[in-house]
């Protein structure tokens, strides 16, 4: 069905709205990003109740994705996208458009939009990252993790580093690059172990002392403790919800994550620091009987300002000494 006048008009009003929000935004901190080396950074985060839209920059491409509901409408997101790419003199070929959605219904971490297998390459700090805006809906870098990211560098020298559901490495990137002895990446999909191959290979981290694990987390958790193997510092940073058909198992982050942060514990060493994170917005973190001698919610130092906003947080991230 073909949009009305009046549809067209109100779809028109709301593109120069958000077309000049982006621009007043990326003119406040595209330069202070640029002098930092951070060349992917959110621009809008449905600021206007009405604008159900999220618009992030990625090294002079823009990732623009709607929330959608039952009222959504195709034509809606490209007279958006249309209006921002011109605000910021991006070509319509750098523009990406996503479809976001919540709950277990919603995108996965991993799925697939296309099949064009494209990646640019993106600077965070003096670290630099692969990421394919055009075949998925998330495109290989959680920037608004890039402060617990520094947190772990500063963390990492002389430890043994876990990285679990570590999508494409950039944590353990970090790791190395803080000096870790040895960092071991655990992941179920292939996909995003291959990733993180090439991610320590731009960032010249050689393949000894940081393994690349493709396999289950409880998998390998099982295996580790068996093996003895243990670690000095951790990054714990699960989907809100997972299904292996195949093994008729499911995850649920709010009931599932005291046993599966009891499985990390008992690979810890005495004084190591877990980092555990999620972006459950209704999560509350139940420690039970681990054994641990503290427990410190760290979000608000966890997200930069340009993720701040008043609708919800982008994560909640917690510090855990063991």
């Amino acid at each position: 069905m073909a949009l009305d006048q009046s549809q067209i008009t109100k779809f028109m009003n709301q593109a120069d709205m958000l077309a000049n929000k982006v621009k007043k935004r990326f003119k406040h901190i595209g330069k202070r990003y640029a002098k930092q080396n951070i060349e992917v950074f959110r621009l809008y985060d449905w600021d206007i109740p009405e604008i159900r839209a999220v618009v992030d920059w990625y090294a002079g491409h823009l990732v623009i994705g709607e929330y959608t509901r039952l009222q959504t409408v195709p034509e809606w997101l490209p007279i958006m996208a249309e209006a921002v790419a011109e605000a910021l003199e991006v070509p319509l070929d750098f523009v990406h458009l996503k479809e976001r959605k919540a709950g277990k219904q919603g995108g996965q971490r991993y799925q697939r939009l296309n099949f064009t297998n494209r990646k640019i390459i993106v600077s965070e700090r003096d670290l630099k990252f692969y990421v394919n805006p055009y075949d998925y809906v998330d495109t290989g870098l959680f920037s608004d993790h890039r402060n617990t990211r520094q947190m772990v560098r500063e963390m990492a020298a002389g430890k043994d580093f876990l990285n679990l559901y570590c999508y494409t490495g950039t944590f353990s990137c970090y790791a190395a690059k803080g000096g870790a002895r040895t960092t071991v990446s655990v992941d179920r999909a292939e996909t995003a172990i291959n990733w993180c191959r090439d991610n320590f290979e731009l960032n010249e981290i050689p393949e000894r002392g940081n393994l690349l694990v493709q396999a289950h987390t409880i998998d390998f958790l099982r295996r580790a403790k068996h093996e003895k193997a243990k670690f000095d510092l951790a990054v714990v940073d699960p989907p809100s919800y997972s299904t292996i058909v195949s093994r008729n198992y499911e995850f649920d982050i709010s009931k599932d994550h005291p046993g599966l942060l009891r499985e990390v514990v008992a690979l810890m060493r005495r004084g190591s620091t877990i980092f555990f994170s999620t972006n459950h917005q209704n999560f509350e973190l139940s420690i039970g009987d681990l054994e641990i001698s503290d427990v410190d919610e760290i979000t608000s130092k966890t997200i930069p300002e340009d993720y701040i906003t008043p609708r919800k947080m982008i994560h909640r991230c917690w510090k855990i000494k063991v």
